[in-house]
């Protein structure tokens, strides 16, 4: 009888064999519950004594992780003991006690999932993610209201001791995962979550084989089964036959091997196997990231996602604020490693109370990115001046977003221009030759590559919004999922022109989007001759040794026959009939 089946996202690569152990989710409050009038006064003090609790629970295990030299898992306690400190978070509970007689678990909960749910609900999958931060400092926060300990999920039982186990739960928090051990704990299989959760992110720091989005079959698994975790396709498989449990343990063996070989391109250049050199940077949304993308072997970062600055809080960052997390990212780094801002990216689909946008219709299209920047100078030139002020202390970049027309460019160039010159009648230092580029993500930029090339000194082409643009399908419609691939010929046929029109000026073009990081895509970009890739940082080794093999003399041709293709299926099978160097 072959094995029962469940397919999910895949999370963190690798392979688990071990038994079921099932989470149950941490009791939440259900509905809305209220204090007696004139009881305000003490609940909002049971209240902050549980948030004071929580601050000395998150306390210890930040150092715990760094005593341990676990430094991404510190990280996320370090921004959970931020959000702690949040007024839309902390503040929003607060308020909800005093002014409406919230009980404390009722308050906090309605608060946290106000802020998860306007996270949730972006366009930015990395933004959308952190939804599951804020849901897990809630629930601790109401654990301690409960006087309870850390989550179970740390403390997961060992199904039998002579195998590892394989958790399943509806989600995991980052707290749960920052605390497995990979000695006890195999992999972990979610019926919720993405691949860019810090559940997901942390996974593959610690090596744990994870699949996330898996649906309610993960739910319904029975406490000891033997189950394979493929954390690379994104499959389970549960009671499996000998003949699978046999293949599954000698892809193990050969996954540990390939680890090995990984980690000797760790600090080393990205050449390619004829001596072409190129930039893997890494795609980040805070200093916390920074640090992570260092140490998976990043050269720098290729977008810094700022808008994630203006995310869960009643008011817009201070000029002193954006200028920390500039200059922190820039020394995570070091002087010379290249650090892409790219300017405040939010419109109307992101609800931010400093902002005040108004609803549109149609927001993917609407008034956002440089369109408010353009609009509201004062915002803009507040950021414009933090990231002059954070060049001086590194190779700091700017990039400006959903730019369509010159006119656009023109005036981000004018008010760059007049920040540049407060600063110098303020005596502040800043690096008078940055480079200022543009995204392209608009096909009308792209059209007019060649006139934006003359002008700007870098592109960083945006794949995942270019895609969307060109092929006219919302990338977040699962039912539009055979559009959005961005090796569609309409879309490699717009990257191809883009290159080509920078080349001519002697500019160099980078690419942000997904498209990357994935290998089947390197070769036609290193044909076509990107110079910079940008990825998640967990994709940096395995381009890098990727790269090692291609022979970038021979790309040229491969790239210019994939344009002549009919669609993404077409372009996938032809590059890896032609690209032997993909399988090894």
């Amino acid at each position: 009888m072959m094995a029962t089946e469940i397919k999910g996202i895949a999370a963190s690569e690798g392979y688990a064999i071990g038994r079921a152990v099932i989470l149950r989710e941490d009791a939440v409050p259900e509905g809305i519950t209220y204090v007696e009038s004139g009881d305000e006064a003490a609940e909002l003090n049971r209240f902050d004594s549980a948030v004071a609790a929580a601050r000395v629970e998150l306390e210890a295990l930040l150092e715990r992780m760094k005593s341990d030299g676990r430094e991404k898992e510190a990280e996320i306690f370090e921004a959970h003991l931020m959000l702690l400190e949040d007024e839309e978070l902390i503040g929003a509970a607060q308020e909800r006690i005093r002014g409406q007689r919230y009980k404390a678990e009722s308050a906090m909960n309605e608060s946290g999932e106000e802020v998860a749910e306007m996270l949730a609900s972006l366009d930015d999958e990395y933004l959308r993610e952190r939804a599951a931060d804020v849901r897990d400092v809630s629930r601790r926060v109401i654990r301690k209201l409960g006087n309870a300990s850390d989550s179970e999920a740390a403390k997961a039982p060992v199904a039998n001791k002579n195998e590892k186990s394989i958790l399943f739960a509806f989600d995991l928090t980052p707290s749960d995962t920052a605390q497995l051990d990979p000695s006890v704990i195999g992999g972990f299989v979610t019926a919720a979550g993405g691949r860019t959760s810090h559940s997901a992110i942390i996974a593959r720091s610690v090596g744990i084989p994870a699949i996330v989005g898996a649906g309610e079959g993960a739910l319904h698994i029975e406490e000891g089964q033997l189950v394979i975790v493929d954390g690379a396709a994104g499959l389970v498989l549960i009671e499996p036959e000998d003949k699978e449990l046999a293949h599954y343990q000698a892809l193990q063996e050969q996954a540990a091997g390939k680890r090995a070989l990984l980690d000797q391109y760790r600090g080393k250049p990205s050449i390619s196997a004829d001596g072409h050199q190129v930039e893997l940077v890494a795609n980040i949304g805070s200093v916390q990231d920074a640090r992570q993308a260092r140490e998976h072997g990043a050269e720098g970062v290729g977008l810094f996602r700022t808008e994630f600055l203006y995310m869960g809080r009643p008011d817009l960052p201070t000029e002193e604020e954006q200028f920390t997390a500039y200059k922190e990212a820039a020394e995570a780094f070091g002087p010379d490693a290249p650090i892409v801002i790219r300017t405040m990216d939010i419109g109307g689909d992101k609800e931010l109370p400093g902002l005040q946008l108004e609803k549109e219709d149609n927001p993917f299209l609407g008034y956002r990115a440089i369109r408010i920047c353009l609009d509201r100078p004062d915002l803009f030139k507040t950021q414009l001046r933090a990231v002059l002020r954070a060049s001086a202390f590194g190779n700091l970049k700017i990039m400006y977003p959903m730019i369509a027309a010159l006119a656009e460019w023109r005036a981000a160039k004018a008010l760059l221009e007049e920040a540049k010159q407060e600063l110098r009648s303020e005596n502040i230092a800043f690096n008078e030759q940055i480079e200022a580029g543009i995204m392209i993500e608009i096909p009308a930029a792209a059209q007019m590559a060649d006139r934006f090339a003359r002008e700007v000194d870098f592109f960083s082409i945006g794949t995942n919004d270019l895609v969307q643009y060109t092929m006219a399908a919302d990338r977040m419609n699962p039912k539009l999922g055979y559009l959005s691939d961005p090796l569609h010929p309409p879309v490699l046929r717009l990257i191809d022109q883009v290159i080509r029109a920078a080349h001519q000026e002697n500019k160099w073009v980078g690419m942000c989007g997904e498209m990357a990081g994935t290998p089947v895509a390197l070769p036609i970009l290193l044909g076509m001759g990107l110079d910079e890739f940008s990825m998640s940082a967990s994709a940096v080794l395995p381009a890098r040794a990727l790269l090692s093999r291609l022979d970038r003399s021979k790309l040229a041709s491969l790239a210019e026959a994939v344009l002549d293709l009919d669609d993404a299926e077409e372009v996938r099978s032809y590059v890896e009939q032609h690209v032997p160097e993909l399988n090894r």
